[in-house]
């Protein structure tokens, strides 16, 4: 069976995507590159937010349309829209063939055979887990599915379920999987990565017993944390990050707001000053790391003061990267009972003058970085009118969503390769360096 793969939504749902493409190529599956040579187009949906649900919709509905132009002969549909609204889509998209929530994930390779679509798999085994990007030094290892926090915008909870520890020795096994296909930076994601083992008993493993099984059990050169609530840094965990080298220097904390009004009204367990503690607490441990946090403007409820609020912190605290999203309601969550009262040309305003803040804020945080010798994980070989011969990433940036460093001389390095620098310039959120002999 030739399988077509269509993966969106975040690094998480990716891992979805590897996992469950690698068992139906276990089974006999082939992946296909081109959508319209596949016996089989798979879509993993995204229902975060209402651009992913519309794009989303948009892939299904091509998808389907290759199965009158082109070779499909079935599509299937799943992740966090399908476990959402999948009633809704059967009866709305009668070509699609299959919709499958996450709890009927396990049947999909028995309804392909079925189908006729696929060997029996019965007689096959469970594959590794499949890479699907563009580059397989760069992995994603998700450790736990679902989250416990109730945030009133957020309906992670309503399509992923209640915070469950994915097996600590499978997350082992994987990581050396990973590993023996090229992986030199694993991203360690969760909806809370602090969360990790406390649904395992008393005893069990926590988060720095998992890093350090990590460190012990492969030769990976660059692990990194994503997706850490505040109340999960505790002490064992940061003096690991301090005295580890092979745990980057790096961190992504959402805090979503900074005004005490709202973070009580959005139902985060943080306030603004243990923010601000936990923040200068990180920064005394670990001199080098960048911090990443997100937030959201116009929120049902906040006000002019409210955002002058959140300005105000970050200018304080000036987060090396901010990223700043526009409120929208969401089905089934706490939030979708208010009002939503900020005017969408406000919340725009809003997200754009932050967004500025933070753009001369990044600039002036990533300057002190300017003359270190430092290693750039390569990502490309740079097109020869840039002016440099590849472009990668420092560790203070992480894949996809923080700038690049372009890279000078180094002719000799390829994608994955760990390359000696020295900074010479930040330019916004990107950095100039050059190889060092």
């Amino acid at each position: 069976m030739k399988l077509g793969v269509i993966s969106l939504g975040c690094d998480k749902a990716t891992v979805d995507s590897e996992r469950l493409v690698g068992d139906l190529v276990g089974h006999g599956a082939v992946v296909v590159p081109d959508l319209a040579a596949a016996d089989v187009i798979l879509i993993n949906t995204c229902g975060f937010i209402d651009a992913a649900k519309r794009e989303s919709i948009e892939a299904i509905l091509e998808a389907a349309k290759l199965k009158e132009t082109g070779n499909v002969k079935a599509v299937v549909a799943v992740g966090c829209l399908v476990q959402r609204y999948g009633a809704e889509m059967r009866k709305e998209m009668p070509e699609v063939d299959m919709f499958l929530g996450f709890s009927d994930l396990h049947k999909l390779a028995l309804a392909l055979a079925e189908r006729g679509l696929m060997p029996d798999p019965v007689a096959g085994h469970p594959g590794v887990r499949q890479y699907l990007g563009d580059g397989a030094h760069v992995r994603y290892l998700k450790i736990s599915e679902g989250c416990d926090h109730t945030c009133a915008f957020c309906a992670i909870p309503l399509m992923r379920g209640k915070h469950r520890s994915e097996p600590f020795q499978r997350l082992i096994r994987e990581a050396q999987q990973l590993e023996a296909q090229g992986a030199k930076e694993v991203n360690l994601v969760a909806q809370d990565l602090g969360h990790f083992g406390r649904d395992l008993g008393k005893d069990g493993p926590r988060l720095p017993d998992l890093l350090e099984a990590l460190l012990k059990e492969t030769t990976i050169p660059w692990f990194r944390l994503l997706y850490v609530y505040s109340a999960g840094l505790t002490d064992r965990l940061v003096d690991l990050m301090a005295r580890e080298r092979r745990i980057v220097p790096y961190i992504d904390i959402p805090i979503q707001h900074a005004a005490d009004r709202m973070l009580e009204r959005m139902r985060r367990p943080e306030r603004q000053d243990t923010i601000r503690r936990k923040v200068a607490w990180l920064r005394e441990a670990v001199p080098d790391i960048a911090v990443r946090t997100t937030t959201i403007v116009g929120f049902p409820g906040e006000t002019d003061d409210d955002f002058r609020t959140l300005c105000d912190f970050a200018s304080e605290i000036t987060f090396e990267r901010l990223g700043v999203f526009t409120y929208s309601p969401q089905d089934g969550t706490r939030a979708a009972e208010f009002e939503d009262d900020v005017p969408d040309e406000v919340k725009r305003a809003r997200q754009e003058e932050l967004s500025e803040l933070q753009r001369g804020i990044s600039e002036d945080r990533l300057s002190r970085y300017v003359g270190r010798e430092t290693t750039v994980l390569v990502d490309e070989v740079s097109a020869p009118e840039t002016g440099t011969t590849h472009t990668g990433r420092v560790p203070w940036q992480a894949d996809d969503v923080d700038g690049v460093t372009h890279l000078r001389e180094g002719g000799w390095a390829r994608p994955g390769d760990l390359v000696k620098v020295r900074v010479e310039e930040c330019e916004d959120y990107d950095f100039r360096a050059v190889a060092l002999p």
